[in-house]
């Protein structure tokens, strides 16, 4: 029967554990990516039949076993108290996103209990509710945290060319569909009826041989990119202007060579150099020295607020050419949202977090000498509307500054780049994602790796990075994907369940009827 539970509470339970345990493996470090549709599939069958409570159980401790393993590296920068806080927010939320998945498998087949519908429809709701469940948590609280989708388990896979067309949220919705579809055709006893397996069938085909939206070849750009691993991390011991001098030794190789553009990574400016003049001469110089236009990354202050800004910085000209702040800073590392709050629960921690930068509204794009380049300042790179808005801008090529430093030996590190491998991917565009201690990569448009400097290592790439033209599907309609493949759960589940209740307060009245004559 459809609305009975599949699985007792007292097996669900470990079964979830088991499913968010599955589920982390398939991400990097350990980057099992067919263990994506073991983990949601197992969560999943956790789901069927549950009440509301029990939804929230058995999510609650899906979502716990995958973020505890999951974001684990967050301990080597602040100790276990922030770990436990954004993994229980996290948890929190996707518990109670387990309600509407729970809704979707109670309500529709009361609705429509045709077995069509069983293996279409259903899968589709499922699928649709689990995406907008993301797609809130990666919104909510503050700016979100869109870390972990499900479509990003695929960044190291062969799967991951389907975000090409519909993003990473369609993506998303493709996998959810196709396990939900595949747990149904099971129910139904599809070796009695084959046709019960077509959409699971479908779907994984779809995922298996859709090619990556073409992009149009640009040309190269000759990229210099340096990796001076100084003492970037927020508690390491060093002093004024440490960070520049170790990048400008990393980038001592460089001298001499033809460049188009000198990309330095995220905080590699230990200093202001709109407020401090000694720095700007030495910007000023070690672009003359190169030849070359420089993009570099530095706190700076204007207006007497901070912000976390990328430069575009050239000899003889006046400086910075162009300027783009970080658009989503981090809560809780680059600023304390609602402060008075949480240092009055926990003061000696936010004590300890002195950095409060302000969201920039300069858009993540730099015209280099006629070459159109996208921009994201670190963590932006988790979120949608900076990469599809340096596409829709004109840029041919990304370059992602980043300062791991504070997550050296976790991984953090392989995480973030396999976001910038699949944004390679999703766009059709180069990516040259440079760090402050590594890793360090220059991946092509088709997601392959061109180059790279190993994490604590210091070091300078030097690569003609492939330029591409033309927008793929992905950038074009990503917006919409999410509305009509995530949002659209919410009406439906709505409708689902005022059609339910005037069919619940019409039997009565039928019966009502039947005894009177």
């Amino acid at each position: 029967m459809p609305g009975r539970p599949v699985l007792p509470l007292w097996l669900a339970l470990p079964v979830a554990v088991a499913g968010g345990a599955v589920l982390d493996l398939a991400y990097p470090d350990i980057g099992i990516w067919p263990l994506a549709f073991v983990g949601a599939a197992l969560t999943l069958l956790t789901l069927i039949g549950r009440s509301a409570w029990g939804a929230v159980a058995v999510g609650a401790v899906f979502a716990a076993s995958f973020y505890l393993l999951h974001i684990a590296w967050i301990t080597r920068y602040l100790g276990p108290v922030p770990w436990f806080a954004l993994a229980g927010v996290e948890t929190a939320l996707s518990a109670v996103g387990a309600i509407a998945i729970t809704l979707a498998y109670r309500w529709l087949p009361r609705v429509l209990p045709a077995r069509w519908a069983r293996v279409t429809l259903l899968p589709a709701l499922v699928a649709a509710a689990w995406t907008a469940r993301e797609q809130f948590m990666g919104s909510w609280p503050y700016t979100g945290f869109p870390w972990a989708r499900l479509g990003m388990s695929q960044s190291d896979g062969p799967l991951a060319e389907l975000a090409s067309w519909l993003g990473v949220s369609g993506l998303t919705f493709a996998m959810a569909f196709a396990v939900a579809a595949a747990i149904e055709a099971v129910r139904l006893r599809f070796w009695r009826h084959v046709r019960l397996a077509v959409p699971a069938v479908a779907a994984a085909a779809l995922l298996v041989l859709i090619p990556q939206f073409p992009t149009t070849d640009a040309g190269t750009m000759r990229v210099g990119a340096v990796q001076g691993n100084g003492p970037s991390g927020y508690f390491d011991k060093r002093n004024a202007y440490d960070v520049y001098r170790a990048q400008l030794a990393a980038t001592e190789p460089l001298i001499g060579e033809d460049l188009d553009v000198l990309l330095w990574p995220e905080g590699g400016v230990d200093s202001d150099p709109l407020n401090d003049e000694s720095m700007a001469k030495a910007l000023d110089e070690l672009s003359r020295k190169v030849d070359a236009p420089l993009i570099i990354n530095a706190a700076t202050e204007r207006d007497t607020k901070v912000y976390n800004s990328s430069m575009l910085w050239q000899a003889g000209a006046k400086n910075p050419v162009a300027i783009h702040d970080k658009t989503h800073p981090v809560p809780m590392g680059e600023y304390v949202p609602d402060r008075w709050f949480f240092e009055a629960l926990a003061p000696d921690l936010i004590g300890l977090i002195q950095r409060e930068y302000t969201p920039g509204t300069n858009p993540p794009y730099f015209d280099v000498n006629g070459v159109g380049v996208g921009l994201a300042i670190c963590f932006d790179v988790i979120y949608d509307d900076v990469i599809w808005q340096g596409a829709h801008d004109g840029a041919e090529v990304y370059m992602f500054q980043t300062n791991n430093a504070d997550f050296r030996g976790t991984d953090e590190n392989v995480q973030q780049l396999g976001f910038a491998r699949m944004r390679a991917i999703e766009t059709g565009r180069s990516v040259v994602n440079i760090s402050t201690v590594g890793t360090s990569q220059v991946i092509g448009p088709d997601g392959s790796v061109i180059d790279g400097l190993p994490a604590d290592t210091a070091g300078a790439l030097l690569v003609d990075v492939p330029l591409r033209t033309g927008l793929t599907a992905a950038v074009v309609i990503g917006p919409i994907v999410q509305w009509v493949l995530g949002w659209s759960a919410v009406p439906a589940l709505v409708l689902l369940g005022l059609l339910i209740r005037r069919r619940t307060k019409a039997a009565p009245s039928a019966k009502d009827d039947a005894a009177e004559v």
